[in-house]
């Protein structure tokens, strides 16, 4: 993965202290708010606000009016009305609040999610004609049909009636809808445009309502859902919403949402906005992935207990098969991936796949996006077609490279760092070809750095049980209010232990004398760029740990890099290193220090050999050394690594070179045991050593 830049905010100090004796804030939410620039207490409460009574009315709304007519309309009529949803949580809870409400309110009403994998997105003419069909004759919809001009007219062909509801952007020309509800129209007044696909449906039960406080009491748990899953800011309404909604979930009163969090294992437990989006969401979501969104929608609908659990249980199912059908995918497009990609001259990463299931690519683009720290682009083929998902970084326009391409893709969608495409079996040849040249044209060096927002650094008295503990008054997190990072510097590694299978590591770092546990996760100790006795930066959340009902403060790392003066030493060895490569001579002291023996060949070697996938191997070039003296516990610095992998590519087992901070080595074939007992690199140094 690529090396972070690190942004790091300088709060004013003064500023804090007196938002703790204003606010009673304890030093590290304080800190937090300044860095921000939330650092008066009008500010604060401003920002922190989650009364009912911050809401906003939801006839300022456009249309907002016209819509509850309408449906108010087909109710006294008697006419049947479907919520037309989406198969992701947002679309999903927008439409049991909705379906939920109506229903509550006597109407003859139905909901209709479109299959992922055969209808893909929003609404269709197929869709809208079997509904007529079938006795509808008003639809609304929710998460969606901003953009569907044709089809609502199709609709109105029919006879059939559609209100919108949606959040999405908006074109410069409205479908012509009984009402068009959307806080992005151009013409909207109203004072927050940053509601989720739910949260407009929220706003218009309130309407028809006429109570705010009693619906966010009733369908704040969804509300909330929809919203973090969806990466809404949680600021302003939200903020409001999401607060209210996780106070919810932590005493569910509908049966669903109570049997997934007890299958998920979160029964009885805090709530926060992560819980919402790494344990209930992909639940959610995998129904709608795998195209059966509708009965992730059953389950907040069911009055049903028994019901419940068996839909908890099989959304839990259906995620550990998304989970596997990710993982298989994620392994056919990482082997194809060290076939086809060239780290040096490739910019941007195209594969397709045999069958791949098109519902998943997204998650599988996005996780080799943050690996290899470039915009990629998986494409699902199946017979003549292939239905493609890609991700990419800040720096990179996904959804422009496409439009580049416009001529040779039937069609298209998405915006800057996500985005979608079908594509005809013929024309992927040319589709890579366009799109590398796009991405060479448009990517330039530090391009697509990541880039990690640090609060502020701290000092070791910072971090006492109560100013972790006090950071909960900034909850809930989320999009514009992040969880707080903080970081220190030339931290001392005094131990690094493998846990779970060497998955994560737990490290026992040291500031001033005082120690501290940090959890690294999703790296083994293998992979650490640092060993122990390294002095290192750290990046972290800090959070309370319970163990056997202790309470403790450990370090979450988001990032970790070797300290200054770490740097300044390898930089001295690289110049004993290129000083010897450019015969420029050495002392016998620098020599020595260069020189390798043959453990410390092996132990390098067998390093290389056992992480290369695919004879390949990148790791950023200040981390290898390091990872090979954790492993072996054999003093090798960097200038003597560099002296190995000239020995190995002398005798034409590997070849190396450098690019964006990595190291990059290839494996050559070769048979047998190597014979470097003629290296000339080894010879030269030995003589110089004496």
């Amino acid at each position: 993965m690529k090396m972070k830049k690190w942004v790091t905010a300088q709060p004013d100090l003064d500023r804090a202290r007196a938002l703790c004796k204003e606010c009673g804030f304890t030093p590290l939410a304080a800190v937090a708010l300044c860095a921000r620039g939330i650092d008066t207490a009008d500010g604060v409460r401003a920002f922190l606000n989650t009364d009912p009574s911050g809401l906003h009315d939801p006839m300022r709304l456009p249309d907002m009016a016209r819509a509850v007519a309408e449906i108010r309309r087909a109710m006294a009529a008697g006419e049947k009305i479907v919520v037309f949803g989406d198969y992701d949580v947002d679309g999903v809870t927008a439409t049991c609040v909705l379906v939920d409400f109506l229903r509550q309110q006597g109407a003859q009403c139905d909901y209709y999610i479109p299959d992922r994998v055969s209808e893909g997105y929003g609404l269709s003419c197929a869709a809208l004609k079997s509904l007529y069909d079938d006795g509808a004759r008003l639809v609304v919809t929710v998460d969606s049909g901003i953009t569907a001009l044709p089809e609502i007219a199709y609709a109105a062909g029919l006879g059939l009636r559609v209100v919108v509801t949606d959040h999405h952007e908006c074109r410069s020309e409205l479908p012509a809808a009984a009402a068009v509800v959307d806080p992005r129209r151009a013409d909207c007044e109203y004072p927050f445009d940053e509601l989720a696909g739910v949260g407009v449906a929220f706003k218009l039960i309130c309407a028809l309502a006429g109570d705010q406080r009693a619906m966010l009491a009733q369908y704040g748990d969804l509300v909330a859902m929809g919203t973090v899953a969806d990466v809404m800011p949680i600021v302003g309404e939200n903020r409001i919403i999401v607060a209210a909604g996780l106070r919810q979930m932590e005493k569910p009163s509908r049966p669903g949402l109570a049997m997934l969090l007890r299958e998920a294992g979160q029964a009885g437990r805090k709530l926060t906005s992560g819980t919402v989006s790494f344990v209930l969401a992909p639940r959610i979501n995998a129904a709608g992935r795998l195209g059966q969104a509708s009965r992730a929608a059953e389950l907040f609908l069911t009055k049903d207990p028994a019901r419940a659990q068996e839909l908890a249980s099989w959304l839990c199912e259906q995620n550990k098969a998304r989970q596997t059908a990710e993982s298989e995918i994620l392994e056919q497009a990482l082997t194809q991936l060290r076939r086809e990609y060239n780290p040096i001259e490739d910019k941007v990463i195209v594969l397709a796949g045999e069958n791949w299931h098109h519902g998943v690519i997204g998650i599988v683009s996005s996780r080799i996006c943050d690996r290899y720290g470039c915009p990629v682009i998986l494409i699902a083929l199946d017979q003549d077609t292939g239905k493609g998902s890609g991700r990419s970084l800040h720096g990179f326009n996904l959804f422009e490279a496409l439009e580049s391409c416009e001529d040779i893709l039937q069609k298209y969608g998405g915006h800057e760092l996500a985005a979608g495409l079908t594509i005809g079996r013929g024309q992927l040849a040319a589709f890579k070809a366009r799109i590398r040249a796009y991405a060479d044209a448009h990517i330039h060096p530090g391009d697509l750095i990541p880039v990690l927002e640090i609060d502020s650094r701290i000092t070791p008295p910072y971090i006492t049980q109560e100013n972790v503990e006090g950071l909960s008054a900034l909850e809930p997190f989320g999009m514009r209010n992040a969880q707080p990072v903080f970081s220190m510097e030339e931290m001392y590694v005094e131990d690094i232990t493998p846990i779970s299978s060497d998955r994560h590591v737990r490290l026992t770092l040291v500031k001033d004398g005082v120690p501290f546990t940090a959890m690294l996760f999703g790296t083994g100790a293998g992979g650490c760029g640092f060993a122990q006795g390294n002095y290192v930066d750290a990046a972290f959340h800090l959070e309370i740990n319970t163990y056997r009902g202790k309470k403790t403060v450990q370090l979450v790392l988001k990032d970790v890099r070797l300290s200054a003066c770490e740097m300044v030493a390898d930089q001295k060895l690289l110049e004993i290193y290129n000083r010897y490569m450019n015969d420029q001579g050495l002392t016998e002291r620098e020599a020595r220090i260069l020189l390798p023996d043959r453990k410390d060949l092996v132990a390098v070697w067998r390093h290389i050999n056992s992480r290369a996938e695919e004879g390949r191997l990148s790791v950023p070039s200040n981390a290898l050394s390091r990872r090979v003296q954790w492993e072996s516990k054999r003093d090798i610095n960097i200038g003597k690594l560099f002296v190995c992998l000239d020995v190995f590519s002398e005798s034409s087992l590997l070849s190396y070179h450098f690019k964006d901070g990595l190291l990059n080595i290839l494996l050559k074939p070769h048979e047998g045991k190597a014979d470097i007992s003629g290296s000339v690199v080894l010879a030269t140094l030995k003589s110089m050593s004496k």
